[in-house]
């Protein structure tokens, strides 16, 4: 009897019926191996029923603290071709890197024997001064004490600069008229009277200088006074920030070389090498501690054969994002594509299905074309305008069906898996004059999408969820009320099937956000039920049901209201 590494997990149900996958998952999408599903089910398992650890995964109604979790299991095979699967969780479970059955982290910086504790001790006790320091009840005592000074001080200034302007224009008066005097009457008496006067009319002068010498002496003198006491405390202050920066910085810098990743050629690679040859240079925040690389770092490390990999959400979904209980997901593209990158490399893996031409033996059909523009319905899975890797698209279709259009063609677009109806622009002005009307919004746009739950909702209604992208996992769109675009759309209940526990929905959208209408229909602050097919927010199926059926809109050149519908093929 051999010894498994103590992670190994062997399947508490036969196996043999299932055949091994002869290549490894593309963990950046990908359909899970029935075998990973087995795996992920025990898992799931153990997650209801384990008592080791309490975490508040907001499955109970208590949503207050509760934090949903990315889980992964990896299905390997020993050196003496025993097929089982490790198991392991994004981050930290219940404050802990360590629980029994899961993997442990690459790298554990709350292990208390390592550097962290002692250098972030000393960035919390930094933390803590600053603390006092900005809470010091002097620093916005003086700050005030200090504008007002400052504000006297100019008003003084102000004030004594015109009581100078004024005796200026005076003074000059007076010499104007000493020598009018002088041209009427030339003699010495006059010239003794003048001179006198003269005499007085500069020492004014001088007077009028040393006093406004003395009004900034006064309050340069007060203002230095309070700024001075004032930046004792900033100066102070600035000091623990700069040094807490940079500490935080070596710190960081420090960590990444020690999350060191294996690949299956025994390569080694710090997070900072990895991350060197990006577009990034440093790694985010977070980066090394998802499932995927714990899994097969822990793999390459026991000599375990990584054979497929598949991650599912645990939990109430994040605020921002949509996650949906025990669905799959694959893996995050910022943090995980550099890592994963080095950690595949010798591995056979499967082909990037993001690379093959989706429309490939898809026909465009032309609903109607005049010498201005055309009506077009998409099919799904067809991109509106070129990919970085595929050409193939509606943009490149009607530029071989119309070689002679002078107009940009593309007016909008529609998401690669949406299907519907889209204008073409044939000239120039056409394209102007359509793109005004989407610029202002006279177009009307419908879309029809089947979902895959009945909405707990009202027959009728309007989402507003403002949306960004999501900067570790593009295309992917959170809903940010902080720092998102607004996005509106109106809702319609079409029909229910209470048998299948679907609804078909008709859905207006007032704006134009990426993948606006999937986000509103899946976010529980939106319809809170995914479109059926929705591979990004939902469950993956035949095709994403959602269509743009119905396009009402002026026509470019003759101006005449025109209206186009099309029923989706679902």
């Amino acid at each position: 009897m051999h010894l498994q590494p103590s992670c190994f997990t062997s399947f508490t149900q036969a196996i043999d019926a299932y055949a091994l996958p002869q290549r490894f998952t593309f963990p950046f999408y990908y359909e899970p191996h029935p075998l990973c599903v087995i795996a992920a089910n025990e898992l799931q398992r153990h997650l209801e029923t384990q008592n080791d650890w309490q975490h508040n995964f907001g499955l109970t109604g208590e949503l207050t603290g509760a934090i949903g979790k990315m889980f992964g299991v990896l299905l390997v095979q020993d050196p003496q071709g025993e097929v089982g699967y490790l198991s392991a969780f994004s981050g930290k479970l219940a404050e802990q890197n360590h629980w029994p059955g899961f993997v442990p982290p690459v790298f554990d910086m709350l292990a208390k024997d390592n550097f962290f504790h002692a250098e972030n001790l000393q960035i919390n006790q930094i933390n803590e001064q600053l603390l006092a320091i900005e809470n010091h009840p002097d620093i916005p005592r003086l700050s005030s004490e200090l504008n007002a000074e400052q504000a006297q001080a100019q008003a003084k200034l102000a004030a004594h600069k015109q009581v100078m302007i004024d005796g200026r224009q005076s003074r000059k008066t007076q010499r104007n008229q000493l020598a009018v005097q002088w041209a009427a009457n030339p003699t010495d008496e006059t010239l003794g009277e003048n001179t006198v006067i003269e005499a007085k009319l500069s020492q004014e002068s001088i007077n009028e200088k040393n006093q406004l010498r003395d009004i900034k002496r006064y309050w340069d003198e007060r203002i230095h006074a309070i700024s001075q006491a004032l930046t004792l405390l900033t100066d102070k202050r600035d000091a623990l920030r700069l040094q807490r920066k940079q500490l935080s910085a070596a710190l960081q810098q420090k960590l990444f070389e020690q999350y060191r990743f294996l690949n299956i050629r025994g390569a080694e690679k710090s997070l900072n090498g990895i991350f060197n040859g990006t577009v990034e240079l440093t790694p985010p925040a977070g980066s090394g501690e998802c499932a995927a690389p714990k899994l097969l770092h822990y793999a390459f490390k026991h000599g375990l054969k990584p054979l497929a990999i598949a991650e599912f959400w645990w939990g109430a979904p994040p605020k921002s994002e949509i996650r949906q209980h025990k669905q799959f997901y694959p893996a995050c593209l910022r943090k995980c594509q550099p890592i994963l990158g080095h950690m595949l490399e010798g591995l056979v893996v499967d082909d990037n299905p993001l690379l093959t031409n989706p429309a490939e033996g898809k026909t465009l059909s032309i609903l109607y074309q005049d010498e201005a523009m055309a009506i077009v319905n998409k099919p799904a899975e067809f991109l509106s305008v070129p990919g970085k890797e595929i050409e193939d698209s509606v943009y490149s279709r009607m530029r071989q069906t119309f070689p002679n259009a002078t107009g940009p063609l593309i007016v909008h677009r529609l998401d690669m898996s949406t299907s519907g109806l889209m204008v073409i622009a044939l000239t120039k002005d056409a394209h102007k004059q359509l793109q005004k009307q989407f610029i202002q919004r006279t177009v009307t746009k419908r879309y029809v999408a089947l979902l895959a739950g009945i909405p707990d909702k009202p027959a009728a209604g309007q989402i507003s969820l403002p949306l960004r992208g999501d900067l570790d996992d593009r295309p992917r769109q959170l809903v940010c009320h902080e720092f998102g675009k607004a996005a509106q759309t109106y809702w319609e209940l079409s029909h229910i099937d209470e048998m299948a526990r679907t609804a078909r929905v008709y859905l207006s959208p007032k704006t134009g956000r990426t993948h606006q209408l999937r986000v509103h229909c899946a976010h529980s602050e939106g319809l809170n039920t995914p479109i059926v097919g929705d591979d990004l927010y939902g469950t993956r199926a035949n095709r994403l049901h959602l269509h743009a059926d119905l396009l009402m809109l002026q026509h470019p050149v003759t101006r005449e209201q025109m209206r186009f519908q099309v029923d989706p093929d679902f």
